[in-house]
């Protein structure tokens, strides 16, 4: 249940109840139309002298709030990083720590963050280009308390000027961190693209040099500057707020209106930079950026900035065109450059970040994870790029992919997982920034209404004249003689050459291997509830063990929702034999993966999720999603799994991608000391690094497909049935496997899955040297085994 309400200082708050009618019988009820998502008519409305209040109680909110067990807040402010001072860079986000450093209210520097720890709580914030995001969650009987501590820092922060170098070390750690990662650098790069005085070329990270540092020299006064920059843009008719708890609506309603009509109103218009339209209107933007990575990879990333393009949110047109730009079943981008062993992944459309999407432009972009021989081909894979584009120009909008897309969209809607508390309102008090109230819970998600004109004019604009285009490789170290400034970003710029200029400009003929996707079979349609065939458990039950395999069941009777839940483990001791044997192992699962992409596409954007993973011992393959199309998806695995096959040209493209894999575990420290933590405990593990000379020995496909058909031969699968379905159809599940597959049981009785060393009762310290000596990041990794003693106790 959730009521909107204004209070007199601005201030918009949606206050979320996850009392259940039976719990509290005051709010009304407007249940949502399954087809579109519209509420019906008849919702009480109620207002007074600073509010206009309007109470709503719909399924669609109750399964993303009952039962929880933390209370949770969001406040949202319409003012991010793009009102930084040119003088001073980062102070949004520098800003957003700063208010946390106490209160006039409650002065004690960290008391906030230590009040929530005491009461099963945290919270975090974060900064984005238009908007600044604060957020906690705790305990349900402490929420008035968290509620009115955390709102003095909107109301009298202090904001101590003892604070400020400490928190610049925190921001300036932050950017630090931020430096490896290849998609801030490729930010910052293409921010600084943009037009003079544009605000996307301002360095929005913030660090010590830019506040603490350069403000010194220049005499520039970092604190009085914060508390001007708050005293403009952290004022009440900016903010909107989202509180979900286990009160009743006139508890939160109270509670919001006592605290929050506090929050100062500056009274003036907030910050506006829609006006700042095509800051990328320049003779920089369409060329070709050669980058070097921090990580060993090819990929590119064709790039467009279009009108600002959140107003159409009822009609979605770039998720409309990322679908298909994305798609990778039969007839799209990806599968025709995955044939040409050129792509290993795509992505395509725009994330809705602050970065991708504001007031002054939206990016659609296309991102490629490319092969080596695709790297060696890019200018090919953006012609197929760009044939792809101008295919769906020439075809136009299409109202029966628009539908199913919608379909869709509806589905997972309706029947969305349970979102933690804390997570649902800051989204929630985004979008009260960015929909009307009727759309705030739904306005990020429903593609509402097919406006072919609307889809048209952003299709139209990603032409190659256009296009931006960033090659990352490391390839490109030494031939690289640029350093982006805030990241030291090694690049280089060129024209696009005119053989392909002159190719774009013209009208190049279209690709017969490319067209729309075929209607897709795995959207379910039918969502009855089953009725139990067995008695109800709390706990799966053993309905099959024998020789080949083992089932457990459990029929959900308590969420009661039609969907469904399958783990199953494939389990073959030989895979441990050798160190080449985990190698084969793992090329095994990523090419079944590879010829699973194409085909099981549909399932997947049909919210049938999949996941294949190499254990230990065996093959885990893991499926969820709605009942009714899960055994087609199961299937369908279990058919490529024993139809296993890959030509030489896939197989060598997998061979060089998990050696990068293995190298990129070997430089990141988090990575190299979860391998060295699990050499010591377990009894016998291969390391990643004789994986790594393994892989470098010279393996082929003979190699490959000799291990696949010994782990077929022998096998024992266990698995786990969980959700909308009775014992019987559950049982259908492993007698697929059995049937198929044609596997024998093992001679020997499956090894104990997890299993480590009991370490001596001492203390222990493990010093690894990080072999990436450009990353200045250490890791420390604490742990502590626990045991149950012969009391059954709990030592640690």
């Amino acid at each position: 249940c959730f009521r909107y309400i204004e209070l007199s200082n601005g201030l918009k708050a949606l206050l979320i109840s996850d009392l259940t009618q039976s719990e509290s019988n005051r709010e009304p009820v407007a249940k949502e139309e399954e087809d579109s998502g519209e509420e019906e008519d008849g919702d009480s409305e109620s207002t007074n002298e600073d509010s206009n209040c309007v109470n709503k109680c719909s399924e669609g909110v109750k399964k993303n709030c009952s039962s929880e067990k933390q209370s949770a807040a969001a406040l949202c402010i319409s003012v991010g990083s793009f009102s930084d001072p040119a003088d001073l860079p980062g102070l949004a986000h520098f800003l957003e720590h700063m208010v946390f450093m106490g209160s006039e209210k409650y002065p004690a520097e960290n008391g906030f963050d230590a009040f929530l720890k005491k009461h099963g709580g945290s919270d975090n914030a974060s900064t984005d280009c238009e908007r600044t995001i604060f957020k906690f969650d705790v305990q349900r009987k402490y929420l008035r308390e968290a509620l009115d501590r955390w709102a003095q820092f909107f109301i009298g922060p202090l904001m101590i000027p003892d604070a400020v170098d400490r928190e610049v070390e925190a921001v300036d750690s932050e950017y630090q961190m931020a430096q490896p990662l290849d998609s801030n650098r490729k930010e910052m790069l293409f921010g600084g693209l943009a037009k003079a005085g544009h605000p996307m070329s301002k360095f929005f990270w913030g660090n010590a040099q830019t506040l603490k540092n350069e403000p010194r020299e220049k005499n520039i006064d970092t604190y009085e500057r914060l508390r001007e920059f708050w005293r403009r843009y952290y004022s009440a008719h900016y903010m909107t707020l989202a509180v979900q708890s286990k009160e009743t609506l006139d508890n939160l309603e109270e509670w919001v209106r006592e605290i929050c009509i506090k929050i100062p109103n500056n009274g003036q218009p907030r910050a506006d930079f829609s006006d700042l339209q095509d800051p990328f209107d320049t003779p920089d933007f369409n060329k070709l950026y050669r980058v070097v990575p921090v990580r060993k990879i090819h990929a590119l990333t064709i790039s467009w900035a279009l009108p600002p393009q959140g107003k159409h949110y009822r009609v979605k047109p770039l998720h409309y065109i990322s679908w298909l730009i994305g798609h990778e079943g039969a007839g799209c981008v990806l599968s025709l450059l995955r044939k040409k062993c050129w792509a290993l992944a795509l992505f395509g459309g725009n994330s809705e970040s602050g970065f991708d999407q504001n007031t002054t432009y939206s990016i659609f972009s296309v991102s490629i994870t490319l092969s080596d021989e695709g790297f060696q081909n890019f200018f090919q894979v953006i012609h197929i790029v760009f044939q792809y584009l101008k295919m769906l120009q020439s075809v136009g909008p299409q109202q029966r992919i628009y539908e199913e897309i919608q379909k869709i969209e509806a589905n997972e809607f309706h029947y969305q997982e349970q979102m933690e508390p804390i997570e649902f309102v800051a989204n929630i008090c985004e979008n009260m920034q960015l929909f009307p109230k009727e759309d705030f819970l739904r306005g990020d998600q429903l593609m509402f209404e097919y406006n072919p004109e609307v889809i048209s004019a952003p299709l139209t604009l990603l032409t190659p004249a256009t296009a931006n285009i960033l090659l990352l490789s490391p390839e490109h170290d030494g031939h690289c003689p640029l350093n982006e400034k805030w990241f030291g970003t090694q690049y280089s710029v060129e024209d696009i050459p005119e053989e392909y200029r002159d190719l774009w400009a013209g009208d190049f003929p279209l690709n017969p291997d490319l067209h729309l996707p075929a209607e897709n079979r795995f959207i379910a349609t039918d969502f009855t509830l089953k009725t139990s065939d067995c008695p109800d458990t709390d706990f799966p039950v053993k309905i099959i063990d024998n020789e080949r395999g083992r089932l457990w069941f459990r029929k959900d009777n308590k969420f009661k929702i039609p969907k469904a839940y399958a783990r199953f483990q494939l389990l073959a001791p030989f895979i441990q034999e050798s160190s080449k044997n985990l190698v084969l192992f793992d090329l095994f699962v990523n090419i079944l993966a590879h010829n699973l992409a194409e085909p099981a596409y549909d399932a997947d954007v049909a919210q049938l999720e999949y996941m294949l993973f190499p254990g230990d011992h065996g093959l885990f393959i893991r499926l969820k999603g709605f009942n009714h199309k899960l055994p087609l998806l199961l299937n369908l695995i279990v058919d490529h799994l024993a139809n296993f096959s890959t030509a030489p040209n896939v197989f060598s493209m997998y061979i060089e991608q998990l050696k990068k894999t293995y190298y990129i575990i070997l430089i990141k420290p988090d990575r190299l000391g979860r391998d060295v933590r699990l050499q010591i405990l377990e009894h016998h593990r291969w390391s990643v690094m004789q994986k790594y000379e393994a892989i470098m020995a010279d393996l082929g496909v003979t190699d490959l497909m000799d291990f696949v058909n010994r782990f077929k031969a022998e096998l024992f699968v266990e698995g786990l049935i969980q959700g909308n379905f009775t014992s019987a159809e559950s049982k259908e599940f492993l007698q697929y496997f059995i049937e198929k597959l044609q596997y024998n049981a093992p001679p020997a009785e499956p090894p104990v899955l997890f299993r480590v060393m009991e370490l001596p009762q001492t203390h222990h310290l493990c010093k690894v040297q990080s072999l990436n000596k450009a990353d200045t990041n250490s890791e420390v990794t604490v742990y502590y085994q626990v045991m149950v003693n012969a009391h059954g106790r709990t030592l640690l």
